[in-house]
């Protein structure tokens, strides 16, 4: 519902500074109370006061550091979710004071002290969850606050969302791109670092596509819009930044499943660690040590504590996410991230993808028709498609295209155009149209797209179309096969000649050619039961017809500045700026992103099973449970910070 998610995306970004703001008061506020709770506990060990008096004075920075975690454990117990590690904290707090009143020690230091630095640890989480967040919101702040329309020789102010496809609005310098469209008056540089990580500016003149979420930089620019401000650029990239969270990982899963499962297990451990023992022993006529035995197990629950684990995975994949978005790679979810670490095989289609889909005619061949009037039946005939070989065609032209000459429109999929021009039949297309028609043809050895062409069931020649490799296409090959990916393959409609010179230009190890969209598919599953193991394959495309391919990858990839929208909504990760050099970056960025969690969930088990298991043997005091849960946590929330660096890889 584009209608629900909008509203919803709308109030949040509106929100997006408070928020950081809100949140910067709350790490103010508990940096407060960790100073004044860390100087009450100071001052208290110089004050001397014994009995209930010293017993009430550290009650105050106790509860000046840890009323927080006592009320949300509280609200867990009457909502009956009791098992989490405001539980834990509680429960061994509680527990620790209740000890030194029972021995008489007055030692209710190491109460305060596992409060104190759980909430140093929750401090340091938030810390790094709000930088990771920055990325995000920088995202954010590409939506446009408003859109300038001319009304009487002056500028108004209105919402995108009130401006109407095909209306002409107004872009000065230093303002947002508030809606997609093709700019009908001026020239401009255009910052588009928001949108694609790429930080040089780039030109924009009269007759050019421009994207929502750019800043106009220099000149003013007349656009008539393209599209709703719901369905434009910038809307979109909102929508996959908004739901990327709700897709979770398998590793992410796991820990959900291990922290509901693991509180419970602890809790019930440490009871049986404070009960068992001592009944054993006083079976044994031995002394049964109460004291001893309850002092370890709430040790015990404050080491068993999970935030670690619960804290840093999620954050390491939202720290990739963010890192990958700054890049120009949006990635819809973990799970995509995930999946994308696994993949060894890589799928390009050709047109718009590995070649910048800019085509030009190169030549008319065998035609008894004058070019020029050849062209024209081309250029009508395709007036209705948006795909490039229509708008070369088009352009080759060269003049207005009056589609009231054009009826009886028909395309014929992975083949060509049926139309009446001027009540002429007029068919183009590749040769199996040609074989369709029952029409002779000629076959052209110049490199390039081919399109036949017959007027009034005659053949009437052919149009020689070429397309320009991107220059980075190559470079792109190269950087994927040195990141671990084992194959590279193109799938096209193009002709096998022109297909074959592209592959050998590129270094593509497979090429595919003359494929219809079912054809890509029935290729893709195939090479999907040549995967072993864990090995995955991502398909790139940019094109309507690629979105059942990108859907039935593992891992769909589709370019976004110029790419459809049914590649883009299909798509698991789009690239902002249509650069295939991406890729490579976006599969080094999972990797890492991956590396890290796994890092970080051996890390965290293993010292804090390691620990548990010292705790137990009465090895391990509670200072050693609070660095096995604080210092834990603290080390692998650092650690998944790291995810955030992806600039140099």
């Amino acid at each position: 519902d584009i209608a629900g998610w909008h509203i919803r995306l709308e109030n949040d970004v509106s929100d997006t500074e408070e928020r950081e703001s809100i949140m910067t008061r709350k790490q103010k506020k508990m940096l407060i109370r960790i100073l004044v709770a860390a100087a009450l506990l100071i001052a208290l060990h110089f004050i001397p006061v014994a009995g209930i008096p010293r017993f009430v004075l550290y009650l105050v920075p106790y509860f000046v550091i840890g009323y927080d975690i006592l009320l949300k454990a509280g609200r867990g117990i009457r909502n009956r979710q009791i098992f989490d590690e405001s539980f834990l904290m509680a429960i061994a707090t509680i527990g620790a004071f209740a000890l030194a009143i029972y021995e008489k020690s007055g030692d209710y230091n190491e109460a305060i002290a596992v409060m104190l630095f759980y909430q140093i640890g929750e401090l340091f989480q938030s810390y790094a969850v709000g930088k990771s967040r920055k990325n995000i919101s920088a995202l954010m702040d590409i939506r446009p606050d408003y859109a300038n329309i001319e009304v009487d020789g002056k500028l108004e102010k209105v919402d995108p969302d009130e401006v109407a496809v095909g209306s002409v609005i107004v872009v000065q310098p230093g303002e947002k791109v508030p809606l997609d469209g093709v700019i009908i008056d001026g020239t401009s540089t255009l910052n588009t670092s928001a949108l694609t990580g790429e930080s040089l500016p780039r030109d924009a003149k009269t007759g050019d596509e421009i994207i929502s979420g750019c800043i106009n930089m220099t000149g003013v620019l007349k656009i008539r819009t393209t599209k709703e401000f719901g369905e434009s650029t910038v809307s979109k990239i909102l929508e996959l930044v908004e739901n990327s969270s709700s897709r979770k990982s398998r590793s992410e899963d796991f820990i959900a499943k291990f922290a509901r499962i693991y509180p419970p297990a602890v809790c019930y451990s440490a009871l049986a660690l404070a009960v068992l023992p001592p009944v054993v022993r006083l079976v044994m006529g031995l002394t049964s040590e109460w004291e001893q035995w309850m002092y370890r197990a709430l040790t015990f629950l404050v080491t068993s504590c999970p935030c670690a684990l619960v804290v840093s995975i999620p954050l390491s994949f939202f720290a990739g996410i963010g890192g990958a978005s700054k890049e120009g790679v949006l990635i819809k979810g973990s799970n995509y991230l995930e999946t994308l670490s696994q993949v060894k095989t890589v799928v390009f289609d050709k047109t718009g993808t590995l070649t910048k889909g800019v085509f030009e005619v190169s030549a008319v061949h065998h035609s008894p028709l004058e070019q020029e009037k050849l062209l024209e039946y081309a250029a009508l005939a395709e007036c209705a498609s948006s795909h490039p070989i229509s708008k070369s065609l088009q352009k080759a032209y060269g003049k207005e295209i009056d589609r009231s000459r054009v009826t009886d429109i028909e395309e014929i999929s992975g083949r060509g155009i049926l139309a009446k021009v001027d009540g002429v039949s007029v068919a183009a297309g590749n040769h199996k149209l040609m074989e369709q028609l029952g029409i002779d043809f000629i076959d052209c050895h110049s490199p390039g797209t081919i399109i036949h062409m017959a007027v009034d069931g005659k053949y009437a020649g052919h149009i020689v179309i070429s397309d320009v490799v991107k220059p980075n296409s190559k470079k792109a090959i190269e950087q994927l096969h040195r990141a671990g990916v084992t194959k590279t393959v193109m799938l096209t409609g193009d002709a096998k000649k022109v297909a074959d010179s592209v592959a050998k230009e590129l270094g593509v190890d497979e090429v595919y050619s003359d494929l219809l969209p079912a054809d890509k598919v029935e290729k893709v599953e195939a090479l999907l039961s040549q995967q072993s193991g864990k090995a995955k394959l991502a398909f790139v495309g940019d094109g309507i017809n690629d979105a059942p391919v990108l859907s039935r990858a593992d891992i769909g990839i589709a370019m976004g500045a110029m790419g459809s929208d049914a590649a883009i909504e299909a798509a698991d990760i789009v690239l902002m700026d249509d650069e295939p050099l991406q890729i490579a970056k976006a599969i080094k960025i999972s990797r890492k992103c991956i590396g890290i969690v796994y890092q970080n969930i051996v890390f965290a088990l293993m010292v804090k099973f390691a620990c548990l298991a010292l705790v137990a043997l009465g090895a391990a005091n509670m200072w050693a449970a609070i660095f096995a849960d604080v210092g834990v946590m603290v080390l692998a929330v650092l650690n998944a910070i790291r995810a955030l660096r992806v600039h140099n890889l």
